[in-house]
Order: structure tokens, then C-alpha cells, then sequence
């Protein structure tokens, strides 16, 4: 099946990354103080084995806004919706009684956020998606970043 639309989006918001590496540097910097120098980190310093359980959480989260990625695929048939690594969706054209585009403004976030006016959103960036209503009234929202080319692909789906 041709692929009608296809777009793929990451969290690269310069401010985002200043803020996890910033965070990033504090378990380095006391990992760095506390096991190599034998100094304390800080006043009241975790044991070394907390100090590690906290350094691998944060570079596992600073890891987690790498390698997450929303695809979005729609054809004739259905429309793909890939958060990685969270969420997989496929729904096609015959469940969704409604799609249009729209600015959803800010809805507490980024991410997937979860029981807002549009229903779940997905969503890396911005303020523009496609507003998906299933037959059944369940409702979504996936972000976008190119809403004119999304337009034009949803009138013709439709």
C-alpha cells in the first residue's frame, strides 16, 4: 500500500537537552567526587551504592528522550501511529468518524499525555495535530509538524 503521508518527529528542543545534560552533570560530577576523590558529595551524601541506583536512572531517562521517536505513516487503508518505545497504534479509515487538524495548544506537556479534552495525546513538539474521533468515541491526538501537507493527505483519505 502507497504511503500517503509520512512524518517522523523527536524531542529536539535545545532547552530540553540543556536541562538533561545539566541534570546529566550532577551524578557525574558527584560520582567523579565521592568514589574517586573519597570526598563527600554534598552535606548529607548518599551511600555509593545509592549514588550509582540514581546515576543509572538518570542516564537512563536522559537515554529514554534519545531514542524516542513519533512516526506517523497514513495510506488508503490506515493510519500508523509509533510512538517508540511506548505505544504502537493502527486504525483504519473505517473506524474513525472523524479527523481534522487543529491547534490543540499546550495540554500540560510533552510525551503522551493522557485524558485531556482531545483524548490521549501524542506529541514531541508544538501545538499542531490531527484530532482522530473513533466510531466508537474513543479519541486521540497526534502531533505534527507539517499540518498543511497533513491536511491535504486527510481530505483525501476521507
Amino acid at each position: 500500500m502507497k504511503i500517503e503521508f509520512k512524518e517522523t518527529q523527536k524531542f529536539t528542543q535545545w532547552w530540553l537537552w540543556l536541562i538533561l545534560i545539566g541534570i546529566g552533570i550532577l551524578p557525574i560530577i558527584g560520582i567523579y567526587k565521592q568514589l574517586f576523590l573519597g570526598e563527600q558529595f554534598g552535606e548529607k551524601p548518599m551511600p555509593d551504592f545509592g549514588l550509582i541506583i540514581f546515576s543509572i536512572f538518570i542516564f537512563g531517562l536522559i537515554a529514554l528522550f534519545y531514542i524516542a521517536r513519533l512516526k506517523i505513516e497514513i495510506n488508503q487503508k490506515e493510519i500508523k501511529v509509533n510512538f517508540f518505545p511506548f505505544v504502537k497504534k493502527r486504525v483504519n479509515w473505517h473506524e474513525i468518524k472523524s479527523a481534522k487538524t487543529l491547534d490543540y495548544g499546550f495540554v500540560g506537556g510533552w510525551g503522551i499525555r493522557l485524558w485531556t479534552e482531545y483524548g490521549t495525546v501524542y506529541n514531541t513538539k508544538g501545538s499542531k495535530g490531527l484530532a482522530i474521533e473513533l466510531n466508537n468515541g474513543k479519541k486521540f491526538l497526534i502531533g505534527t509538524q507539517k499540518e498543511a501537507e497533513l491536511n491535504k493527505v486527510i481530505e483525501k483519505c476521507l
